[in-house]
């Protein structure tokens, strides 16, 4: 107890300690199907799956990938929404070995040509408004099969024939010949896919049941090595964290992107490994949200700050029934006390901020939901999960209060980085994943993240990465110098924004430079603030002092 004081403030139905099967992830389905055959496992937008149907689909498209000659180990990148061939794809990957790639489909071609080149990915699942992008990164890249759906393919009738038309009329609905050239309708497949499909042989602690990118101080994305023992561990201590929830009778709120880690685990997998019903939102649109929490009484909703800020300011919202929300997690960005707290006074439910990172599948902290909590606090580590506040420069462990990075050890943690051995050393230290993150602990093991040791910004729950922004600007042909930096955003908890340094005898707007950048890369990523100045503040050895441009300060005589 001496080194987990924690362990005193943990709610007496959370145990310490969690007992692990050795099973894939895949086993929560499996269990889900045989034991709740009839329970609702989907909604989508009216479509209602139940879990042997979804058992199914997920054998289907396993064996759909099987015949074009995927085998165990390969990776397959799924660039879709939140819809339910997101998660048939997904797990019909994992039922048959495949190491998923989840892929942003706000990525714009650059950004895609990387990952699935860094990935070596070979097959990808799309939803045909992405098509484009895709078809033109294909010859940049190893790439043979292009599996593509339409959103429509899911839908309950009418629907599925009015959407083709209201997309139409909006100029987003693309034709596209699926023969030839690598590209296969997912619908003509599944028609005559086998839904007899045998699984893999998967060893839990080895096999890699997911490549999950995430950026770094060095600005290239790396992908995080999650293995099924990974996953498994961390949907399983999130089970235990809810523990007034059911199985078999939770409804969870698929707001947050399944193609992101958090959403992944603490929407879609536990939801699957409690039997819940999944309701899922294909994107986050205020409007919708509200309609469907209204007529689809989830009772589960992990969520982004943003997203909770944006319900509670809609101008309509009194129209709107949301007493259905009994727990939430906010996770992704820092939680303001006043959305907590009017939230909560909104729903009547509990809404408490967690903490986690792509590296550790990705929960780590959380206050509890239902007992004593602390504001500004990530809150408590989890079950079987350690953590300690290092010194800097020493690693030597800091007594509580005193501030220095947050390292933590688990059953979650990842395997590594893909492909970046020298990386992996410099974060895995006999277990101990070093974060990146200054924080401190309080005498009752309350953890507090203080600042970031990265430049990471996040915005409405997105990791964007100054230095990727900064090359994109770069290669502006007006552009000398750049400096890329995150400034609070009452709505986004940060948003991006750009110093530029004009090159002589040049010219260039903000909105020159708006629709450069929106060319290169996804929309959160783009700056939405421009400073032009004469010059950058720098260090005497030339590196840019940005936080002396956040706090607007000149230029320092700072040696370092």
């Amino acid at each position: 107890m001496e080194n987990k004081p924690w362990l005193a403030y943990y709610p007496p139905q959370i145990p310490a300690h969690l007992h692990y099967p050795e099973v894939p992830l895949t086993y929560f389905l499996e269990e889900a199907a045989e034991h709740h055959p009839d329970k609702q496992a989907l909604s989508f937008l009216g479509k209602k799956i139940d879990f042997r149907s979804l058992a199914k689909e997920v054998k289907k498209f396993a064996g759909i990938l099987r015949q074009l000659g995927v085998a165990k180990g390969d990776r397959v990148a799924v660039m879709l929404p939140n819809c339910p061939q997101a998660v048939f794809c997904y797990y019909g990957a994992l039922w048959i070995g495949a190491i998923v790639v989840q892929t942003n489909p706000l990525y714009m071609e650059r950004e895609l040509i990387f990952q699935l080149n860094d990935a070596e990915v070979e097959t990808i699942v799309c939803l045909d408004l992405v098509y484009s992008k895709v078809s033109k990164a294909k010859p940049k890249t190893k790439l043979k099969n292009i599996i593509v759906t339409r959103m429509e393919d899911y839908l309950p009738f009418p629907k599925n024939l009015l959407y083709p038309l209201v997309q139409k009329r909006k100029g987003l609905h693309p034709t596209i010949d699926f023969l030839g050239d690598g590209c296969l309708s997912l619908k003509n497949l599944m028609k005559d896919a086998d839904e007899f499909v045998e699984p893999a042989k998967i060893s839990p602690k080895a096999d890699l049941a997911l490549l999950q990118y995430t950026g770094g101080t060095t600005g290239r994305a790396k992908g995080v090595m999650l293995t099924h023992k990974n996953l498994v561990a961390n949907v399983i201590q999130c089970h235990a964290w809810f523990y007034k929830s059911e199985a078999g009778k939770e409804r969870f709120l698929g707001a947050v992107p399944f193609f992101h880690v958090y959403g992944m685990t603490v929407a879609m997998n536990l939801s699957i490994r409690m039997a819940g019903t999944l309701v899922m939102v294909p994107k986050f649109d205020v409007d919708l949200l509200l309609k469907t929490i209204t007529k689809e009484k989830p009772t589960v909703f992990p969520g982004a700050p943003t997203m909770y800020i944006a319900l509670i300011n809609h101008s309509q919202l009194s129209k709107y029934d949301l007493s259905s929300i009994e727990a939430c997690i906010s996770g992704s960005a820092p939680l303001p006390t006043e959305v907590q707290e009017s939230f909560e006074e909104l729903t009547k439910g509990r809404l408490v901020e967690g903490y986690g990172l792509t590296e550790c599948s990705p929960v780590t902290h959380a206050n509890p939901i239902w007992d004593q909590r602390v504001t500004g606090s990530i809150g408590l580590p989890w079950p079987d999960t350690e953590a300690k506040i290092v010194d800097l420069k020493t690693d030597a462990p800091l007594p509580p209060g005193e501030i220095g990075e947050l390292v933590v050890r688990g059953p979650q943690v990842m395997k590594g980085y893909w492909k970046k051995p020298e990386e992996t050393e410099q974060v895995l230290r006999e277990g101990w994943l070093y974060t990146g993150d200054l924080a401190f602990m309080d005498e009752k093991g309350y953890f507090y993240i203080v600042d970031r040791k990265k430049d990471m910004i996040i915005a409405g729950g997105f990791n964007i990465y100054p230095r990727e922004v900064e090359e994109v600007l770069y290669e502006h042909k007006a552009v000398s110098e750049a400096a890329v930096v995150g400034v609070p955003d009452p709505y986004r908890g940060e948003t991006v924004k750009a110093f530029i340094v004009v090159k002589k005898n040049a010219a260039v707007s903000e909105q020159e430079l708006n629709i450069f950048c929106r060319e290169r890369l996804a929309a959160y990523k783009v700056p939405r603030l421009y400073e032009f100045r004469s010059e950058l503040p720098k260090t005497m050895v030339g590196k840019v002092l940005k936080k002396e441009l956040i706090e607007n300060k000149e230029a320092s005589d700072d040696p370092t």
